[in-house]
Order: structure tokens, then C-alpha cells, then sequence
């Protein structure tokens, strides 16, 4: 079938007039080059299940695709538990969030499923939470996060009678992703598939989440908060919680309300540069302590704090490692785990308290499956801090230890920083930072991976490469996964891997300084990053 054939098929069997009218216009002038771009094949579960730009054709998320999806996993699910699902269904307030968490429930049940939809405009933690919660067979969240305002997404969860003990509320790996595409690709067209809303249950446990959440809470609650949910769904609940502990809390008003265009940033993610200009405008107005920034489905929160004056944004590793150092410190017993990428401090604070330490692959799907999890983290802001809860990245529940962290080191007369350079003088300092290639052509990531495992790098700022590891050999205990690992002689490290979630090529820099006496040797350690980062840059040719 030729290009215009398909489309002219996709066209005939797409229950939404409005997009089967896109496929048309496309077809009518003859517009190749567009059409390969949305017929490329069917979308591919990746780090966080379906994302792509909103549009139609099969390779874009649109009302067929998201109907033929939920019929492939409801119809999964009922070969797996041998009866109709329970499935929650949330949703964000992306272009086309609520229609397609709309779609997605009646679908469910027209297949006999039983669909519990959630509030729209819903934080993903909550739908996390919910599975858990209504111990459902699966949750759907449609989010793209933190994408670009063009994209949306679609979420998976298995819990219930699917997945069970550590496993149970956890976004699906193989070869349950695999199964869910092979029934996905099986399904009947669109325009086939029926729709009913007999057996949805509209049901809103957010006042339950947050009594759960309230739970995490410290003693010291004399801190101001500045919050920004960054035009997306947290802030109302994120506001709620933390007010109502006692906390005071700012929302910056530009970006309070949801607003799926995200017009006051260049993207709408806190790790972006700029993001938090106005969060930080706004802390200087109302004497903050502590600036804390939801992304648009309020899964990850940014941390900034006062430093000499100015607001210093804290990384993820750096959050990550303050986080584990204080529910370290609360007695808490099981694992920790982070994701390969992640700094390795975490595994000395783990370590240092008596507790196991397991690093993952790549995504919460692998951190929130590890076994007596009491916390997890990637450097990439995400937080999971009340498991047994949430068993994904939360950055609402994250929001209430750095508000409690922050509120015990003031009773202190201490700072984030200080409790950083704590860490720094009993396990060394690691230093960690980000290095991204966005690429307009895909190729151009094949072509970065194979530089690096064909010619890699035999010195890094000075330091012979000591140790090359190519991550798809699956050497490693985590697994296998795509990427590229090298640590020198100093005990630096580097990976590279692409992105499972957006066009990119994905460095992850750690150096590690040994500290004696009270001097941490920041600027040095960022120096030799920078060195690192500009070899690193020279080398790909990027």
C-alpha cells in the first residue's frame, strides 16, 4: 500500500472528524514529506509509555490511536486475570487530555472493563496513588510531563490482579509492554471499536492522598515557600497540603493556573534554563526560603535555595541526596535505590546507615519495582519518597520533605547548602551535571552511540579512562539498556544514553573530589566538569 493509500485508510477509519479532516487536507495537496513524518508506524511504549506530538496519523496520539491502545490493554488484561479489569483512568491538562481520558474510559467500558476516571487536570501521582488505592488491575494516566506543549502522552500502571508484591502499582516493563503493542497493533480499527458509558465510576481521592502525604511531614514548619506548578495540575493540591500543615505557602500567580500553551517558559521543565525566573522573582518579593517547582503533572519538583544572595538551583543528584540522607537519619529500614545515571552518593549515605543500595536502569519503572523500597530517586528530579503509597516519582509528596528538610535546618540556623557540604565532608564530594544533545534528526543519536563504542575516549579532563563499559551487553546487575559508561582513573564518570522520552542524546558527568578539613572544593569540581563536558562535546562532534 502506498503512502497516500494508507493515509486515505487511516482517513476512513478515524472516528474524529477533525482529525480525519488533517489527514485529508494532508492527502489533497499531496504532502508527502508530512504524511511520512505521521505514518512512520505505530507508537512504541518507551521510558514512560506513549508520547508524541498531538496530531493525526498513527504516529501521532490522537483519538484513534489513544481507542485502539485501550482496547489492546483491556483486552490484555482480561487474558491475563481471566475477567473483566478495573482500570483508573487520569488525566492532565494538556491539548486534548481530558477527551482522550474520556475516550480511553468508555472504551474500557464497552469491553466490560470497570473504568474509575479520575478528576481531570489530575497530578499523575494521584492516578499512581489510585491504583494502589482502589487495588485496580491498571491506571491510564494521559500526560506527556514535562514535553513540549505540542505533546501528549499515555501512561501505564499494572497493579491488582496483574502485578503483584514490589511490582504492584508500577509502570509496566517487559515484556508486558510488548504484549500490550502485539494487542494494540491487533486491534480493530478505530472506527470499529465500540464505546460505552455503562460501567464508569467517576471517583476523586484527593483528599485521601493528601492525608497519606501529610504523613510524611517533619516538626518544624516556620518556612516560606515559593511554588510554582509551572502552568500545570499541582498546584492547587500541592498548595493545599502544604498550607494545611502549616507551611506558608506562595504560588507565583503567572503561573498558577493550568495552561496547556505554557506561555511564560521555553519549556515547561524546571531542570530548563530560565525556568524559574519568575519563581525566583517572586521568592525575592516574599522573603522565601525555599523556592519549589512542580513540572506540568507535578511527578518531579525543582529545588532552589539562597546562596550569598542569589538563588542556586539544586540538581536532582543534590535533592536526591539530601532526601535520602533525611529519611536515612529518620530510621528508616529496606533499600534505597537510584538509576544508573544517578550520583553514587546515594549508595555511601545507603551504606553509611546499614541499608541496601541497588542501582537501576534507566526510569521509575525500575526504581519503584526494587524490593522493600523506602526511597528512590533519578538525577532527572524525580522523587519516589513514600512507596508503599506512590510506587512512582512524586513531587508533590517530595515537596513535603524538602519543606520539613528546610524548616529543621532553619530551627538550626542551617541551610540546604550546609547540610550539602555535611555529606560533602563525610563521603567526598560528588558533583554531577547534565549534558544534552537535542537533534532535530534521529540519525545523528545512532551516529553519536556508534562514535562512542567504535572510537571511545581515552582521557577526561586529565584522567586516563580507566574502565569502558557498553551498557546493551547487559554486564551490569541492573540489566541491559542503551548507553555508554566510563569512569577514569579518578574515579569520574560519565554515560551516555539517548532519551527514551524526546529526540536527545543524554550525557551524565559525575567527578568526585576528596574534601579535607572544612573547604569543599566546589569550584574545582565544576571546573573539571566543564573540562569534561567540552572534551565530551569535541568528541561527538556535537
Amino acid at each position: 500500500m502506498s503512502l497516500i493509500e494508507t493515509a486515505r485508510n487511516w482517513a476512513a477509519h478515524d472516528p474524529d472528524p477533525e482529525t480525519k479532516a488533517e489527514i485529508l487536507t494532508l492527502v489533497d495537496a499531496g504532502d508527502e514529506a508530512e504524511l511520512a513524518q505521521r505514518f512512520q508506524g505505530p507508537l512504541a511504549f518507551g521510558t514512560a509509555g506513549l508520547r508524541a506530538k498531538v496530531g493525526a496519523g498513527e504516529s501521532r496520539l490522537n483519538q484513534a490511536v489513544i481507542t485502539r491502545v485501550t482496547y489492546g490493554l483491556t483486552a490484555w488484561l482480561r487474558s491475563k486475570i481471566g475477567a473483566d479489569p478495573v482500570i483508573v483512568v487520569g488525566c492532565d491538562a494538556r491539548h486534548g487530555s481530558k477527551k482522550f481520558q474520556q475516550v480511553a474510559a468508555e472504551v474500557i467500558s464497552a469491553l466490560g472493563g470497570r473504568a474509575l476516571v479520575l478528576p481531570p487536570e489530575n497530578p499523575t501521582p494521584l492516578t499512581a496513588f489510585s491504583v494502589k488505592k482502589y487495588h485496580a488491575d491498571a491506571g491510564i494516566m494521559v500526560t506527556a510531563s514535562h514535553n513540549p506543549p505540542a505533546d501528549n502522552g499515555y501512561k501505564v500502571y499494572l497493579g491488582g490482579r496483574v502485578a503483584t508484591g514490589a511490582a504492584e502499582g508500577v509502570q509496566l516493563v517487559s515484556p508486558a509492554d510488548k504484549e500490550i503493542a502485539s494487542a494494540f497493533e491487533a486491534a480493530p480499527m478505530a472506527d470499529e471499536i465500540a464505546l460505552s458509558t455503562d460501567n464508569i465510576e467517576q471517583v476523586d481521592p484527593r483528599e485521601e492522598y493528601i492525608a497519606r502525604a501529610k504523613t510524611l511531614a517533619g516538626e518544624h514548619r516556620d518556612v516560606t515557600i515559593a511554588l510554582t506548578p509551572m502552568h500545570g495540575v499541582g498546584g492547587a493540591i500541592g498548595h493545599q497540603l502544604l498550607s494545611e500543615l502549616g507551611f506558608t505557602v506562595s504560588v507565583v500567580p503567572e503561573q498558577a493556573d493550568p495552561d496547556p500553551d505554557f506561555p511564560t517558559v521555553s519549556f515547561p521543565n524546571p531542570e530548563e534554563q530560565g525556568a524559574l525566573d519568575l519563581a525566583k522573582r517572586h521568592a525575592e518579593s516574599i522573603d522565601a526560603d525555599v523556592i519549589i517547582a512542580y513540572d506540568p503533572d507535578a511527578d518531579r519538583c525543582a529545588v532552589a535555595t539562597r546562596v550569598a544572595g542569589q538563588w542556586r538551583q539544586l540538581s536532582g543528584d543534590e535533592t536526591g541526596a539530601l532526601l535520602g540522607q533525611y529519611i536515612a537519619a529518620r530510621g528508616a529500614t529496606g533499600a534505597f535505590a537510584n538509576s544508573i545515571v544517578s550520583s553514587r552518593l546515594l549508595g555511601q549515605i545507603a551504606k553509611a546507615h546499614g541499608l541496601h543500595h541497588e542501582n537501576t536502569l534507566t526510569g521509575f519503572k525500575w526504581i519503584a519495582r526494587t524490593p522493600e523500597l523506602a526511597f528512590g530517586y533519578e538525577e532527572a528530579i524525580g522523587y519516589c519518597c513514600d512507596p508503599a503509597a506512590v510506587a512512582d516519582k512524586d513531587g508533590i509528596s517530595a515537596s513535603v520533605l524538602v519543606a520539613s528538610l528546610v524548616g529543621e535546618l532553619k530551627a538550626q540556623g542551617r541551610t540546604l547548602m550546609d547540610a550539602l557540604d555535611d555529606l560533602a565532608r563525610t563521603h567526598g564530594l560528588y558533583l554531577s551535571a547534565p549534558l544534552t544533545f537535542r537533534v532535530s534528526d534521529l540519525s545523528l543519536i545512532a551516529e553519536g552511540m556508534h562514535t562512542l563504542r567504535t572510537n571511545p575516549p581515552t582521557q577526561l579532563a586529565g584522567a586516563k579512562v580507566t574502565e569502558v563499559i557498553d551498557l546493551a551487553a547487559g554486564t551490569l546487575p541492573c540489566g541491559a539498556t542503551d548507553g555508554m559508561y566510563f569512569v577514569t582513573e579518578r574515579d569520574d564518570r560519565v554515560i551516555v544514553r539517548p532519551s527514551g522520552t524526546e529526540p536527545k542524546l543524554k550525557c551524565y558527568l559525575e567527578v568526585v573530589f576528596p574534601v579535607t578539613g572544612e573547604d569543599v572544593p566546589r569550584e574545582a569540581a565544576q571546573q573539571r566538569l566543564t573540562e569534561i563536558s567540552e572534551e565530551l562535546r569535541a568528541h561527538l562532534g556535537m
